[in-house]
């Protein structure tokens, strides 16, 4: 009963729960300060602004058009570039456009920041949407004649000094860092499959006795290796094969097939049927989650010479946040390893919830519309 009780307290919190919040800013240093464009997700726009004119849930051209001057208040009123003397005037470039990143339609602002000198160092202060979603992102290039970098904006970390005559892919490789850990803390149905891969690593399954504790931490700790690392290599090909455009896949088949390979992960620890080693499914199922990690890189539009860079601090922060998530989880589980209610309600009920949980995704990425309230 208890684990059904979670599942109904759980699962409107975690409907749609792959893909955070972000926008895509790139900035361009000039002669007389900076020329920018602005993408920012039309959905967003509508939650704060009401967008849909007639209230029938699908945005048109129209209704985005005629608010323009709004867009354009609320939007540039949440950003400033400057210098570290002081702030460069906004001022408005071409009309609205709307083109489509991997999660939806985005409105693409154009805009210039005239400063009275020609800066060496940018400053900059994003504030969009973290009064509403403190879990949004600004991803942000920035582009002089010496080089572009890159760096990841959030509610924590809005305002920054970037120099441009030594600006290069690697001067901002700890911002990427930090996404690849935020990324895979936000991203729920990656921590999900991370945890029904984890559930049983304490455990070892008897013929015809079912889930018996490990004798020693060694065992469990070299079970959990051979599963995070085949995560990790199949996560981090498939990551880069996508980054670098030699496979591409539709996002709503990627994001499906996620929610799908949750749902196996937690299934196989209640009826197993997976046949061979766990870190075997770790590393094929793994495969799918790369191209859901490599959909955030691909939205930010990296130059080639910038992409090693931005792939390798990612990849070192979703790793990074995959270690803090087994450094919690393995002394505890193992410490309760013997008691029947790790293997009934923690192993057992946690998959089932997973699994639930799983299902919604996979029903609302599939039919595309949401099943629960959220």
């Amino acid at each position: 009963m208890k684990p059904l009780l979670a599942v109904l307290v759980l699962l409107p919190c975690v409907a749609l729960a792959h893909k955070p919040s972000d926008s895509y800013l790139r900035l361009e240093r000039a002669e007389q300060g900076f020329s920018g464009r602005w993408d920012v997700a039309l959905r967003d726009l509508d939650a704060v602004l009401g967008l849909d004119a007639d209230g029938d849930g699908a945005l048109t051209w129209g209704e985005v058009r005629a608010r323009r001057p709004d867009i354009l208040r609320h939007v540039l009123a949440r950003l400033s570039v400057g210098t570290p003397d002081a702030p460069c005037p906004l001022g408005t470039g071409e009309d609205l456009q709307v083109v489509h990143h991997s999660d939806g339609a985005y409105a693409v602002l154009t805009f210039t920041a005239r400063c009275p000198m020609a800066p060496a160092v940018l400053r900059l202060d994003y504030t969009l949407l973290f009064d509403r979603d403190p879990q949004h992102r600004g991803l942000v290039q920035v582009a002089s004649q010496t080089g572009q970098g890159t760096l990841v904006l959030s509610a924590d970390h809005h305002a920054v000094d970037v120099p441009l005559e030594t600006l290069s892919a690697w001067s901002h490789f700890g911002g990427m860092v930090r996404s690849g850990v935020e990324h895979i803390w936000a991203g729920l149905d990656h921590l999900l499959f991370l945890l029904a891969l984890l559930l049983p690593s304490v455990l070892t399954r008897a013929p015809g006795k079912g889930w018996e504790p490990v004798a020693r931490f060694g065992p469990a700790l070299r079970d959990v290796v051979k599963v995070v690392s085949a995560f990790t290599v199949a996560h981090s090909l498939t990551l880069s094969a996508a980054s670098l455009g030699w496979v591409s896949l539709p996002s709503r088949w990627v994001e499906s097939a996620i929610a799908a390979s949750v749902i196996l992960a937690a299934v196989n620890n209640v009826v197993p049927w997976l046949r061979g080693t766990r870190w075997t499914a770790a590393f094929v199922l793994g495969l799918l989650h790369g191209f859901g990690f490599a959909s955030v890189l691909a939205d930010v539009g990296l130059p080639t010479r910038g992409l090693v860079a931005a792939l390798l601090g990612f990849n070192v922060g979703v790793e990074l946040g995959q270690l803090v998530c087994v450094a919690a989880f393995l002394p505890v589980a193992y410490a309760f390893r013997r008691a029947a209610l790790y293997r009934r309600a923690v192993l057992v009920g946690g998959s089932a919830v997973i699994g639930l949980i799983a299902c919604v995704w996979l029903a609302e990425r599939v039919l595309g519309v949401s099943v629960l309230p959220v």
